[in-house]
Formats: structure tokens, sequence, C-alpha cells
């Protein structure tokens, strides 16, 4: 069940933070309880649902009119601000009902041109519904519960049996000017309604104040809720999971397969696995072919997750690389077919999108959301655990029949729909995976930072549990990490697999955990020199290897970046035991690029020195200045430049080689000049 989350304190507390303006006052009743509503995904999901308040506002010239309060383009419900809810003329919205029909550019246009803010944002798509009906509030809900019940081949027959004559339904008419006029004249025609359900839609109700509407929405949706848990059958018993391994393998051979039908310069997508027991139960289903042929939830998802998901049965994941690859084809195939069907409706108008799917239900591994970074992914990934559950209550209470093929192509290439999704130019790395070791440490930190600036989506792997958990919150939550002592027998295979279930593959490997192991060589133990080996070079090594063999699973190339250290070429008295590892770390990025170039897997690496960070930490800086007899900035600048080298700086190179395709086997120098450390 819902529950109602208004408080009255928090409501106060939103207007005093509006002043004492009247009309700022009330608009921030209606930005808080579009955020109560915006904030529960079993009512809406990223970027679904609208809100509106019809209040009065004073034009240029003083005068006092009507407008309209409604969310704009690019605002989510769960975050919004009044910025975010742009005031518009109610007068020449009014006017356009007397029209028989409108485009759909005449109707944003119109929409735009009497905006009170000519820097505010579009007004929603459905501005029109809201605005011919007559309530001042006015909330849109693509709920779960009344998902299923809008999908039903009975549709009215089970609205009457739980509101009785309380909810009016408007018959499926795609979103604009002919649905708005369709829901007004329903609404006059049931004016005792409480509100509306859009057949294959989802629902709106109405109040005098914001709080009223709000408890309307919690009301209606319980008690579809409860109408629908008195049906909703047992669930199944979920077969056994994939183990880690296969896992991993199952999710290469996908982001693969997916890749072989992009353009060599598109990045491969992301992935986002669920695997909780809800979606492990539904996909025991003996129907789970017809069901992912039916459709979406609502017609609002295609963009997020196209028509239907992509299914991996479990001899599909049994076959391996090639059967996966099949089922990867097929689906391309039979999405080019349905295209190549309904485009000719538009007379060529229509470019077709990209034929891969956007979702899998795979069996034994879970649902998995595929995007081009991974908030695309987690967002369809979030979409089609929503749909599986619409699903599940649809079929057990008389079927789930959502929109038909016409309607779902001109819901998917319609331009206001694609418009959410944005068309600016894609960042530089977007799409790609990159794993960073140390990466809670400076210069993992900070490589990090420069890679997710560029749009890549990041896997951070280091020994500090809470240094790693602060590291990716910086980052932000679309990218993960792990915990591991890379030291250890097997591990950084682990974190590889680790990386590959979080998102679905690996395109960038920043190999560069380390530490400043020192002592005279003459009298070094043994044991101080193999344990700097172990970590300074065999780790190295080993990711190397684990990320090698993703790489070639996909198919796509991939590459290697190594913090090698100045000490490679430049010994420094006392520190043969670090030197010596990252000598021999210098040759393995050598013989991988020779070995892996015909793969098209780049193999590069940064030699820096005197960067404040693990390595160098401030005792070190303080006793190596002092032993030079300068203070520390003298110390740090004591380069060609007379500069402190920064993490930033060898972040950077580190991007800057990611960046440069045609190079391996190069080694850049990030030490402000050292010509005694320099390459020749």
């Amino acid at each position: 069940m819902i529950t109602n989350r208004w408080q009255d304190s928090e409501a106060a507390a939103m207007q005093d933070r509006a002043g004492n303006d009247p009309g700022a006052r009330e608009l921030a009743l209606r930005v808080y309880t579009s955020r109560l509503i915006g904030s529960d995904p079993d009512l809406v999901m990223h970027g679904g649902g609208n809100t509106s308040a019809k209040l009065t506002a004073r034009d240029i010239y003083g005068d006092e009119i009507d407008v309209i309060h409604i969310k704009g383009s690019g605002w989510d419900l769960e975050t919004i601000e009044a910025a975010g809810l742009p005031a518009v003329r109610m007068a020449p919205l009014m006017r356009l009902r007397e029209l028989d029909k409108l485009s759909d550019e005449d109707m944003v246009n119109v929409q735009r041109s009497n905006l009170l803010d000519s820097t505010a944002p579009n007004p929603s798509v459905e501005t029109l519904l809201h605005a011919y009906l007559p309530h001042k509030y006015v909330d849109h809900t693509h709920a779960s519960a009344f998902l299923s019940l809008a999908n039903l081949p009975e549709v009215e027959a089970a609205t009457r049996e739980i509101f009785g004559n309380k909810l009016a339904l408007v018959p499926y008419v795609m979103p604009g000017f002919a649905l708005a006029k369709l829901a007004a004249e329903t609404y006059e025609a049931h004016p005792q309604a409480e509100g509306l359900l859009l057949v294959n839609h989802g629902h709106f109700a109405w109040g005098p104040d914001a709080k009223s509407s709000y408890d309307k929405i919690i009301e209606h949706t319980n008690m579809v809720e409860s109408w629908l848990a008195d049906r909703r059958p047992q669930p199944l018993r979920p077969s056994a999971a994939l183990p880690a391994a296969g896992r991993a393998e199952t999710l290469v051979a996908l982001r693969g397969a997916i890749g072989a039908h992009l353009a060599k310069d598109q990045p491969m997508p992301v992935f986002d696995t669920r695997d909780g027991a809800e979606v492990m139960s539904f996909l025991e289903r003996d129907d789970i072919a017809a069901l992912a042929t039916r459709g979406v939830a609502t017609p609002d998802h295609v963009i997020r997750t196209k028509g239907h998901p992509l299914v991996l049965t479990q001899q599909d994941v049994a076959g391996g690389p090639e059967a996966i690859a099949k089922a990867v084809d097929g689906f391309v195939t039979d999405y080019t077919a349905y295209f190549d069907r309904q485009a000719p409706r538009f007379g060529g108008a229509k470019t077709m999108l990209s034929p891969t799917p956007n979702l899998a239900w795979v069996a034994g591994l879970g649902l998995v959301g595929i995007g081009a970074d991974a908030k695309a992914a987690r967002i369809a990934a979030d979409i089609g655990e929503q749909s599986q559950r619409v699903m599940r209550d649809g079929e057990a209470c008389g079927g789930f029949h959502p929109i038909g093929e016409s309607d779902l192509f001109d819901m998917e290439y319609w331009s206001l729909e694609q418009a959410k999704l944005g068309k600016g130019k894609r960042p530089a790395m977007q799409g790609r995976v990159v794993m960073v070791t140390g990466g809670a440490g400076a210069i993992g930190l900070a490589t990090a930072q420069a890679f997710a600036a560029q749009g890549a989506t990041l896997f951070l792997v280091d020994r500090d549990d809470s240094a790693l958990d602060k590291a990716i919150a910086i980052l932000g939550g679309d990218h993960g990490g792990c915990t591991v002592d890379i030291t250890r027998p097997g591990t950084p295979a682990e974190a590889v697999e680790a990386c590959v279930s979080r998102f679905g593959g690996l395109d960038i490997l920043v190999s560069n955990a380390g530490a400043a192991m020192t002592g005279d060589i003459a009298t070094l133990p043994d044991e101080t020199l193999r344990a700097s080996f172990e970590l300074n070079f065999f780790s190295h090594q080993a990711f190397a290897q684990a990320a090698v063999a993703v790489f070639r699973a996909q198919g796509r190339g991939g590459q290697i970046l190594f913090n090698v250290s100045k000490q490679a070429v430049n010994p420094g008295k006392g520190f043969a035991a670090y030197g010596l590892p990252k000598a021999t770390t210098f040759f393995l990025l050598r013989q991988l690029a020779l070995e892996l170039g015909g793969e098209g897997i780049r193999v590069n690496g940064i030699n820096a020195d005197r960067i404040r960070s693990g390595l160098l930490t401030p005792e070190m800086i303080a006793a190596r200045a002092a032993a030079r007899k300068v203070d520390e900035a003298t110390y740090l600048g004591g380069n060609l430049l007379k500069r402190e080298v920064e993490a930033r700086h060898v972040a950077d190179a580190f991007v800057a080689l990611a960046k440069s395709e045609r190079t391996t086997a190069h080694v850049m120098t990030v030490d402000g000049g050292n010509i005694e450390a320099a390459l020749r």
C-alpha cells in the first residue's frame, strides 16, 4: 500500500522558505506535494507524471491574470523546484479548445509563447489536459497499481467494481490536443467524478488545494492496490541463480553481441542488473515469451525500454556467446521489421533508432537495464521492474493488454517524446566502463573524477572500505566499486568479475594501485622485496590478464593504462624495493602492447614523480625536503618548470592517453621536467 506522507510541519516549512508572497506560498505547497508524488516509485518514475496548479499572477503591466503552473520539460517531480513549474497564461490555452485540430508543433509554440518567463522550460505536453479540467490542483501519475488496471481487457468493469462512479474512463488517445479535449469532454459528461483513468496510460485526480489533490492520488491508488492484492498469486520459487563466473560470462557475451551491431566508433552500452526475489520469481513464469511481446505498461516507457525486452532462455545462456549473439541478432531483425512495417505511414520522415535492446530478461541471472550510460541503464531497469509487477498483477486479474504496435510506434517515434532524452553532443567517454585500482587514493580518485567528467562509468577498487565509500559518494551513485586485497591470489579476477556484474563489461583498466617500500638493496629483507613485487608488479599483471579476457570476450578492443613511476627509469637511492617491480611493470606494458595491438587493445602508461599521495606522504615530503636542505614547496617544485605536479595533472594525462586512439606502447612523463628520468 502507498503511504500518505503529507506532514503539516514540512508543508509549513516549505511555505516559510517561499517568503510572504501569497502566490509563492501557495506554489510552495504545489512543489511539496509534487515531490511527495515524485519520490514514490510506485506512483511515478524518472520524469513520468505531472502536476499543475491554477493560480493568478501579475503581468508586465501589473494586471492580474489567470495562469497555470505545470511541470516543465526536463524536471523530475522528485526534485522539482518552483522554477520547474513555469506559469502559462490560461486565456490563450482555453481559446485553443475552440479549434477542431491542432498540430503538435503549433501546440508547443502556443504554450511556449504564453509563458510569463520566456526563459522557462517548455510546459508539459499534457498542459492542455490540465488546463481544460476545471479544478485548481491536478495530479497525474503512472502508479503501478493503476497501470495494471488500465491495461486490463475488461478495464471498465473492473473500474466500476472498485470505484463505482468516482472515476471516469478516457479511451486511449496519444497525448496532446486530442487527448486534452477528450479528457475534458469525459469529465464534463461525469461531473461527479473524482478522477480520470486514462486507459493504457495512467491516473488523474484533483482537488481545491494541494493536500486534497494529493490525498485523492493516495486514496485512489490504494483502492486499486487492495483490489489487486486480493487476486495476486503466490510468487513462484526461483530456480538456482547462475554462479558469479557464469553471470559475468553471460553479461560480457551479451554486451559484446550488442556491440557487434554498433558502429566501430560507438561505445557499447552500460548494464544495470536486478536479481531480487520478485524479478527471479517472475522469470519462472511459463508465459514469459508471450508477455515479452505484449508491449509497455504505459506509452511513456517505450523511449526508455523499447516495446519489448530481449529474452535469453536457459538454453540461450547455456549455449554461451554464440547462442546469445543469435538471440540478439533475432531481436535486431524483429525490431527492423517492426520499423519497416510502421515507418511507411510517415512517408519516409522517420529514421530508425538503434535496433538493439534496452532491456533483457535473462534466465538464472535477472533483469538487465541497458543504456548509453549507467543512469540510462538504471532508469531502464527501474521501469523494467515496475513493468514486471504490472504484468504480474494484470495477468492475475484478466490479462495484460497494453496499446498495440501502431500506437506504440507513434509514441516511440514522436518528436515530443524523443525530446525528453535530449539531443546534445555525447560526452567523449559516455558508455566506457573504467576500472581504477587504488581508486580511493589521491591519484586514483582524481583519475576517476577526470574520467567521470568525460561521461565514463567508474568502478573503483581499493582496500579501504571507508575511503572507497567516500570516493564513490563523491563520484555519485551511478558509479560503483569493491574492496579487495589485490595482492591475494585470485582477487584481481574477482574484482574484474564484480565490475562486469555491476556494469556488464569493461573498456578501460587504469592499473594504478601501488606503494613505495624502501630500504637499501644490499640489506633489503627478502620478504620486503617479494611483498613489493606482489603489489607493484604481480597485481598489475593479474589485473591486465583479467581485463584482457573481458576485452576478448566483448570483441571490441580495450585499453590498459599503467601507473608506472619515474622510479622505473631513474632509480632513487633506497627505493630499490619500489623501483625494481615498477621497472618490470614498464616492461610488462611494452610486452602487452606488442602482443595485443592486433586485437585493438591499447596499452600505455604514466611516469609520474613527486605527487602528494599515499606514496608520497606528508612525512616523506618533510624528510626528503630536509635531506635536500630546502623547504617543502621547493622540493615539490624541484623540476624544470619549478611547479608542483598534482594528482589532477596525472589524471588528465590518463584521460589524454585514453583518447589517443592511435597510440599504444607509450609512456607519458608527468613530472614537471626531470631530465634524469626522461625517456629516449
